[in-house]
């Protein structure tokens, strides 16, 4: 199904209507969730990339933290949110070396 497409309905039931509308309800959700996690991953990458140390550590906490909701919503597998984290943390660190010396 293509996405932001609605489910097709099949029967006019109460439970599958129902269901058809809760389904929707949870795509949505879930593609909040979604499009927040991947705004700030690539707010924090656009910082690291220009070199800006501070504005990449004012953005690495709530990113993690936003990675970490995403695992307990459901919409991220925890050991790809856990990649996720490790690579943006590393190149973070690399940024903050370097900005250092």
């Amino acid at each position: 199904m293509a996405q932001g497409q609605p489910t097709k309905i099949k029967k006019k039931k109460k439970s599958v209507l129902k269901r058809a509308a809760q389904s929707n309800q949870r795509a949505e959700v879930n593609r909040n969730n979604r499009t927040r996690v991947r705004t700030m991953m690539k707010r924090l990458r656009t910082a690291i990339t220009a070199g800006d140390a501070t504005a990449a550590a004012n953005l690495l906490q709530p990113t993690v933290s936003a990675i970490d909701q995403a695992i307990t919503k459901g919409v991220l597998h925890e050991n790809t949110a856990n990649r996720y984290k490790s690579r943006l943390t590393l190149a973070y660190n690399q940024v903050k070396a370097k900005a250092a010396k």
